[in-house]
């Protein structure tokens, strides 16, 4: 066997290891977004009543909360940024960072300082390569979240939220993550957590057809707003890390699947240019054995004479 047919099925193996890998993650990946949208669908029905809760609640009363009263002057806000823990997902985890990057200079613009949260390794070694300052970062968990991994992410934005931006507090908090729409589309998006707006949840009330029931408040409507606040604030992030952790899934089988289409075309190329070689090594030996025929039969017929 010739030197270049060597390095052709060395290669060929390399990539038909490969191949057998990037299938296997296709796989698994596939399987894992099915479990993933399941738990999306499971969270939505308890988010929304949430949601609904805390509307009638600030509708019903005239209590100002850092969960429904928007500050006179807003100088600082909290962006939390879901990122992935694991690459070879595309641009899952750069296209959700480039979404934070466009909020973080609209922020800005608007005259406000940024306190930047970051779940998944990702967001965290970029942040870290540029070495910007993060005020609290999680990671280990952005392909399986859990309710507990929301609430450890909630509280120290839920303190932050409360305190006075005298003493190092925001105004604001936002979320930023991959909505999964389909198996094929998910969108890096960004949303205003806190102070929840009001308007926009009467016009998808109205859209909806819907009507908030009246209640009455006991304690208080501060009291109830103090008991819902965290618990809407979890479900949020629960919520985006769900949607997260299935974009993130939809996002690695395509790009294995379209890894493992890769390797199986450089199989082919390399396949027929294997076979290229293999056919001029042939075609050289029976060259070489009809020449030496020749040359021994013009021997021979030397030899004669």
């Amino acid at each position: 066997m010739g030197a270049q047919l060597r390095v052709y099925k060395r290669r060929i193996q390399a990539v038909t290891a490969t191949k057998k890998i990037t299938k296997a993650m296709e796989m698994i990946a596939a399987s894992r977004i099915v479990k993933a949208q399941r738990k999306v669908t499971a969270s939505m029905p308890y988010a929304t009543e949430l949601t609904r809760a805390v509307t009638a609640v600030a509708t019903g009363s005239n209590t100002k909360h850092p969960l429904t009263t928007e500050a006179d002057a807003p100088v600082r806000a909290a962006v939390l940024l879901l990122t992935s823990d694991r690459g070879l997902a595309g641009g899952y985890s750069s296209n959700a960072i480039k979404a934070a990057e466009r909020l973080r200079e609209r922020l800005a613009a608007e005259g406000k300082e940024v306190d930047t949260y970051i779940v998944g390794r990702k967001g965290v070694a970029y942040y870290g390569f540029r070495e910007r300052k993060v005020a609290e970062s999680w990671t280990g968990f952005t392909d399986s979240p859990e309710y507990a991994h929301a609430k450890k992410i909630a509280a120290p934005l839920i303190e932050s939220i409360t305190k006075d931006t005298a003493e190092g507090g925001v105004d604001e908090l936002h979320i930023v993550f991959t909505e999964f729409v389909s198996m094929m589309t998910q969108n890096a998006v960004d949303g205003r957590m806190l102070p929840l707006s009001l308007d926009e949840v009467a016009k998808e009330n109205d859209a909806k057809d819907e009507i908030l029931p009246l209640f009455d408040f006991e304690p208080s409507a501060e009291d109830v707003l103090d008991a819902l606040l965290p618990r809407y604030v979890e479900s949020r992030i629960y919520n985006a890390l769900l949607q997260a952790a299935a974009s993130e899934h939809a996002a690695r089988r395509r790009a294995m699947k379209s890894a493992t289409d890769n390797a199986g075309d450089l199989i082919k190329s390399l396949s027929r240019l294997a076979n290229a070689a293999r056919q001029a090594e042939i075609t050289q030996e029976i060259s070489e054995i009809v020449g030496g025929a020749g040359a021994l039969a013009d021997a021979s017929a030397g030899s004669d004479k």
